[in-house]
């Protein structure tokens, strides 16, 4: 049966009014589109070839009776391919519906995503970024307004309007809601406001009252938002709702350049403080920009594809748990990568598989989530099995939505990036997003010790592996008339050998630098050196020779440094700490 004379996939373009929420709990979802439609470009893309989609009165032949979408599913794009039967009672639409009657892209688009969930009962409840993400490619993230303070901080809230216009301006997507917790879902606030609803904020501005009023009276800027109700009705009743007082204060230019309606149709204004002090969760996805033709900054990006899978084996396992279980933590996935810069931002998004396809099993509920990133030796190229050295540098948030999200400033080294089930032994699969300034090289560590060749048998095979750690230096030789110096470390052990970065301007440097040498011949001792970086040539400040055996001290020592020579060698001004530890089983540390 049709349900109009004259069907039209879209009608006057896309719109954030075009969708309303039918009866299913998916606010989530419709707030989504309602962002989506403000970006030709990504709805494009989510809509292909949209005119060629159209129904053609005048060509009725050439229409088949089904649309094609695309969406951005576990790392990469994929069709789905709907007819244009919709569920109807009493020939109104059940679902998502335009508020033009013949108008049908939405409860189109809404059948494509239940097609890819599984039915429409698996998008009954959700979140926002997870249906951004999946129209865009975007990475996700969360703010928690009420634990961070944004309501009651001027500055924290001064700093994420910031953040959230920057977001906007640049293609990103936002979305609000207020919890439910102590609260009947969907119950109404005093100011209008829904409980447990997502909305989508459509605007971010900074708003100038006075200037063109009299000289006496002082320009003031307000930060706004405005946002949409996904019901196309009931907004917020405060300072700045449609019909009131503050309005007053503003040009009808100013307003009609805003988009100000007195309509009753969900969508509304209110200043930024107001927001904040009113909706509890945010959820944001930014579009990393990694065009290398643009004016905005430009990331490098690496994905990876993981699992977390249970196996009785230890060093086969790879579903850990968190940092908590310490006696499993390192029994999970590592991916190794590589700050280049002296310090540089990293972003790193964590996404599990989609788990609403089984949700008619009963086990639709995301699992907790998360990821730790330890700062590990300079030349590591195996798997970590014993947190000795290694400095733990950031913990993600542990969450049990699709994707956690973490932005951090690293200093140079190589690291250790390891995701995490809250739990042991649950499995699942995931994708690894890493975006950084220069590339990162990332790559996941599987083997746990160097792999025996043929050469091996020629060459020989390591048989001690040694950890060591130079913390710090002190009391060098003064170098230059300031009485400072330009120390770097320099650690050798048989024909391998490391540097640190120099540290500029002190006799007192902080190295923190750390390495791994797999060494074939026991008896072979590790030399530690300290160098004064010159332009001409570089002046060895003294040095340290240790036999690096198992039973020797694994607490931090302070050793004297000497100059050239074994340890017999004279004294020289100075003493570095170290800690050393070494095994003779390869894969223990």
């Amino acid at each position: 049966q049709d349900l109009c004379e004259d069907p039209h996939l879209l009608v006057d373009g896309m719109s954030s009014h075009d969708f309303h929420q039918g009866k299913l709990g998916n606010c989530w979802f419709v707030a989504a589109c309602s962002c989506l439609a403000l970006r030709k470009s990504l709805w494009q893309q989510v809509i292909p070839d949209c005119k060629e989609q159209e129904w053609d009165p005048k060509s009725p032949r050439k229409y088949a009776g089904i649309f094609r979408f695309r969406f951005w599913r576990f790392g990469e794009w994929t069709e789905v391919v709907v007819d244009d039967l919709l569920p109807t009672e009493n020939g109104e639409l059940i679902y998502c519906h335009s508020n033009v009657r013949n108008e049908f892209w939405s409860a189109l688009l809404e059948k494509a995503y239940a097609k890819l969930a599984g039915s429409y009962q698996a998008l009954d409840g959700g979140c926002a970024a997870e249906a951004l993400v999946d129209f865009t490619g975007a990475v996700a993230d969360s703010v928690n307004l009420a634990e961070g303070k944004y309501g009651e901080v001027i500055s924290e809230q001064m700093k994420l309007f910031e953040d959230l216009m920057k977001v906007h301006k640049r293609g990103g997507f936002i979305s609000c809601s207020i919890s439910s917790s102590g609260r009947p879902s969907e119950a109404e606030t005093e100011m209008g406001l829904i409980v447990g609803h997502a909305y989508s904020v459509t605007a971010i501005r900074k708003l100038r009252l006075g200037e063109s009023l009299v000289f006496s009276f002082k320009a003031q800027k307000l930060f706004m938002v405005r946002l949409r109700n996904p019901w196309g009705k009931k907004e917020w009743h405060g300072a700045w709702s449609d019909s009131s007082e503050e309005w007053k204060k503003v040009s009808d230019s100013e307003r009609k350049n805003l988009g100000l309606t007195v309509e009753n149709d969900g969508e509304f204004w209110m200043t930024f403080e107001d927001w904040c002090k009113n909706f509890t969760d945010v959820d944001i996805c930014r579009t990393v920009n990694t065009s290398f033709f643009s004016l905005h900054k430009t990331w490098e990006k690496e994905m990876m594809y993981g699992a977390w899978a249970k196996h009785p084996e230890p060093l086969l396992n790879r579903s850990g748990g968190c940092f908590d279980n310490r006696e499993t933590f390192l029994q999970n996935p590592q991916y190794l990568f590589d700050v280049k810069k002296a310090e540089d931002t990293v972003l790193v998004s964590l996404q599990q598989e989609d788990r609403r396809k089984y949700k008619k099993e009963g086990k639709g509920d995301n699992i907790t989530i998360g990821f730790e990133i330890l700062k590990v030796e300079d030349n590591r190229r195996y798997r970590l099995h014993k947190l000795t050295v290694q400095e733990r540098v950031a913990t993600s948030p542990y969450s049990n939505t699709r994707s956690v999200f973490l932005r951090r400033s690293l200093q140079q080294g190589r690291y250790v990036l390891i995701p995490t089930t809250y739990i042991p032994g649950v499995p699942t699969k995931f994708i690894l997003r890493l975006y950084t300034d220069v590339p990162s090289k990332l790559r996941e560590l599987k083997a746990d010790r160097p792999k025996m060749t043929c050469w091996s048998l020629l060459c020989g095979y390591p048989r001690r592996v040694t950890q060591i750690k130079v913390h710090s230096a002190e009391g060098l030789q003064k170098q230059d008339r300031s009485g400072e110096a330009d120390p770097y470390v320099l650690i050798k052990c048989e024909n391998q050998s490391r540097r640190s970065p120099v540290q500029h301007n002190t006799t007192s440097p902080v190295f923190n630098t750390q390495v791994i040498f797999y060494k074939k011949d026991m008896d072979s001792p590790v030399t530690i050196q300290v160098w004064n970086s010159s332009l001409l040539s570089d002046q060895l400040l003294g040095q340290a020779m240790l036999a690096a055996s198992p039973g020797e001290p694994r607490e931090q020592q302070r050793l004297r440094l000497r100059g050239r020579g074994g340890g017999e060698a004279a004294e020289v001004p100075g003493h570095i700490s170290v800690t050393v530890l070494s095994s003779d089983d390869l894969a223990e540390l």
